[in-house]
């Protein structure tokens, strides 16, 4: 006889059986954890408990870092993670071998468009870094100039898309001042969301397009949640479809 997996809804009901999880045991919904404690995702992951949303789009949400890692491909050309200062002489190199100009870094665990910064040169980058302002690790991207920024809401079957844009200020994120409209995907940039979503087990997801002039679209981040300030549904109904959403994957690992 199969043992009924057990099924933990909260972060302290988490901790409190921490230790007598067993093979198949579910927890439901996202987990708080402490700057730091990342690596309890991989010992739950070890131990073959169930994760949902996945333990590897919890982490992945939480690090900037590890996105621009695996999303390598679909992210900005030139788009490198620096964890020393022998990476960041590296980046120097490459970024002046091939004349770019202004760049743009994002700091871990910083949100809401508030550890992104923008640099006249990469060198000014290094001025910094190499003084102790910048701390490690941090994503360098070269600075897109005319670019258009998408939020991308996916629930299942239910997607929906706005542009953010701020006459005032490069960041566009609502919370600094940009503001709204709604706006239709493109076949191929459903596909990339897609893509991107399969590849890290995102059941549900916020993602961040960068749109050049040119028509080419990027991926800026990837979150399982965010503001939906600017989004046509509503937060009940958010919430109504995500509780389905869940419910879903939990009778399906159970």
């Amino acid at each position: 006889m199969t043992a009924v997996p057990r099924i933990i809804t909260d972060s302290h009901s988490l901790f409190s059986h921490y230790q007598d999880l067993t093979k198949g045991d579910i927890v439901l919904g996202r987990i708080r954890l402490k700057p730091g404690e990342e690596y309890l995702l991989l010992d739950l992951c070890r131990r073959g408990i169930v994760g949902i949303p996945s333990l590897i789009s919890q982490l992945c949400s939480r690090s900037k870092t590890m996105q621009a890692r695996l999303y390598e491909w679909a992210m900005i050309p030139g788009t490198v993670v620096v964890y020393t200062i022998h990476d960041l002489v590296d980046t120097v190199n490459r970024y002046s071998g091939e004349g770019a100009k202004e760049v743009v870094i994002k700091l871990e665990g910083r949100n809401a468009g508030l550890g992104v910064f923008r640099y006249q040169s990469i060198e000014d980058v290094y001025t910094q870094s190499a003084l102790g302002q910048i701390p490690y690790p941090y994503v360098v991207q070269p600075f897109v100039e005319k670019c258009t920024d998408l939020r991308v809401i996916v629930l299942d079957k239910y997607w929906e898309a706005y542009e953010r844009y701020n006459p005032g200020n490069f960041r566009n994120n609502l919370h600094c001042g940009g503001k709204a409209r709604a706006v239709e995907l493109t076949p191929e940039q459903r596909e990339l969301c897609t893509r991107i979503m399969k590849q890290t087990d995102f059941y549900y997801a916020h993602l961040d397009l960068m749109v050049t002039e040119e028509g080419a679209s990027y991926l800026g981040e990837i979150n399982l949640r965010g503001g939906l300030r600017g989004a046509r549904i509503s937060p009940q109904d958010y919430r109504q479809r995500l509780k389905a959403i869940e419910k879903r994957c939990c009778a399906s690992a159970a």
